[in-house]
């Protein structure tokens, strides 16, 4: 009985129709999403869907990417959730604790620095790193402006502030719940 219930409710959810607690979605990677970024690049094309997760001390995003240049490429949370290419829409990187740029700062950077990531020869990026930012809260980036991951054309040296010398963004995601 308790499974027929289970899938009335989830087929009412398929059908859009309001059911009394929300249904987690459960990702490929075995986790529910708390928030997704569809990442598309300045032709508008879809590069891939990123998934953040709350995590020990921050947030954890998770997807891969497809159709990028080689290389190692900066990723950063940017404080406002607008993708309008060259992606300078998406305001400067997230960091309400007004501090320095960078991984390797002394302040440990803004909310919104993330390690960088390595796109194969293939055009491919497993995306797995974790920040310091929140989803939501004083650190949250799910605020009213909202929130984008925006990946770079270089890497980014963990120091130079604002941004790390890592160059255009290429490729941006609108985070939404």
């Amino acid at each position: 009985m308790a499974t027929r219930i289970g899938m009335v409710l989830l087929a009412l959810s398929a059908a859009g129709c309001a059911v009394s607690r929300p249904v987690a979605v459960t990702t490929g990677l075995g986790v529910a999403a708390a928030a997704y970024a569809d990442v598309h690049d300045a032709q508008g094309k879809l590069l891939g869907r990123l998934l953040l997760t709350p995590s020990a001390g921050g947030i954890r995003v998770q997807g891969t990417l497809q159709g990028l240049p080689p290389g190692t490429h900066a990723l950063h949370l940017h404080a406002v959730g607008q993708c309008v290419p060259p992606f300078t829409s998406a305001g400067p990187h997230f960091n309400p604790e007004n501090v320095p740029h960078g991984l390797s700062s002394p302040q440990g950077g803004h909310a919104g620095d993330l390690p960088n990531v390595i796109v194969g020869q293939n055009g491919q990026a497993v995306v797995d790193v974790t920040g310091r930012a929140r989803l939501e809260g004083s650190t949250g980036i799910l605020d009213a402006d909202g929130a984008a991951v925006v990946l770079h054309a270089a890497a980014d040296d963990n120091v130079t502030d604002p941004a790390g010398n890592a160059g255009a963004r290429i490729a941006c995601g609108v985070i939404t719940r």
